[in-house]
């Protein structure tokens, strides 16, 4: 019996023993969330510059007007809404390096087009291997 437990606690302490060729592989960099209104002038981006990497745009529509809100860029298009007056959406997407612009349309006909946001996404942002209490 005593061999049977000295057996058992070898091969524990062998199993707990870490291989030296283990590569820390990068995380993602860290969400950045973006703001974002839609007037009846023009969409707005804060902060309208950031680097590459996963962004969530919450945008707030401030319009007597439904509105569905567009992220377009070279690689990327997406849509959500209609978004009701004074409600929210959210885009969330992994953006890389270029310029994006984040639309406003509606069903409605307007006199003049609602201007849209801009938003240049720069190099890539660092990993977040070294930011704790991440999910």
């Amino acid at each position: 019996m005593a061999a049977f437990l000295l057996a058992g606690a070898v091969g524990l302490g062998a199993a707990g023993c870490g291989s030296e060729d283990f590569e820390n592989k990068a995380r993602p960099p860290v969400p950045v969330e973006l703001s974002g209104v839609i007037s009846e002038k023009k969409v707005t981006i804060s902060p309208d510059k950031q680097g590459a990497g996963p962004v969530t745009i919450v945008i707030s529509n401030q319009t007597k007007e439904a509105h569905t809100v567009t992220l377009e860029g070279e690689e990327v298009s997406e849509r959500v809404g209609p978004v009701n007056p004074l409600d929210t959406a959210t885009i969330q997407k992994t953006l890389r390096p270029g310029d994006y612009r984040v639309r406003a349309g509606s069903n409605v006909a307007r006199p003049k087009e609602i201007a849209p946001a801009r938003l240049t996404i720069g190099p890539k942002r660092d990993d977040s291997n070294d930011k704790l209490l991440l999910p």
